[in-house]
């Protein structure tokens, strides 16, 4: 059996570990989270999901001395312009100038979205996916997904996180926090960027 490759992923959330680590099992990588390595986070001052993906990943594998991963991944939404984008885990500003809750973020978006008629309520969930071998790798593996979909006017669902509860899946009468683990895996943008990031790995030099 080969070795095993370490990595470090660009993030400390538990749900994504477990997600892309299940992810890598079969190209034999073990994905290791950036807090082992004390690691300060990456200021990020891209103005694209792909640009934030790389700088966190440059700033993990900086730290770590590892090749890294990173995820940056958001909801832009039509009517909003293209809003919360990049700034979807901090779109509800706060008086204390803390990070908002799930639940902020999807207050303050139906409050803006009021108004605006069903036909026109279109969003998409953007997912891209960065792959850095050392952080001056002028080649980094880059993979994108994206989900289209619409927003709802009530929040539906326990399950997910994030925008989920307020995000309609086209043809299922469900929001993205109705679905199954295994549904919204085969759906997703997440889901759709492992996989083109798997197959652009299974054929770079190790």
């Amino acid at each position: 059996m080969a070795e095993l490759q370490r990595c470090v992923l660009a993030s400390g959330n538990a749900g994504k570990l477990r997600e892309l680590g299940n992810a890598l099992v079969d190209l034999q990588i073990e994905l290791i989270p950036q807090s082992d390595f004390n690691t300060v986070e990456a200021d990020e001052t891209g103005l694209t999901f792909i640009e934030n993906a790389l700088i966190k990943a440059r700033n993990a594998s900086s730290a770590s001395g590892l090749p890294a991963l990173a995820d940056d991944s958001g909801l832009t939404v039509d009517a909003l312009n293209g809003k919360p984008g990049i700034y979807s885990a901090r779109f509800a500003a706060t008086s204390a100038g803390g990070k908002p809750t799930d639940s902020d973020n999807i207050s303050h978006l139906l409050q803006l979205m009021e108004s605006v008629p069903q036909p026109e309520r279109t969003a998409r969930f953007v997912c891209a996916l960065v792959w850095i071998a050392h952080p001056d790798d002028p080649e980094p593996v880059i993979a994108t997904g994206s989900w289209s979909g619409a927003i709802a006017t009530d929040i539906a669902g326990a399950g997910g996180f994030g925008y989920d509860p307020v995000f309609q899946v086209p043809g299922l009468n469900k929001t993205a926090a109705q679905l199954s683990a295994d549904e919204k895996r085969a759906l997703g943008h997440r889901g759709q960027a492992v996989t083109r990031l798997l197959d652009q790995l299974k054929s770079r030099p190790r």
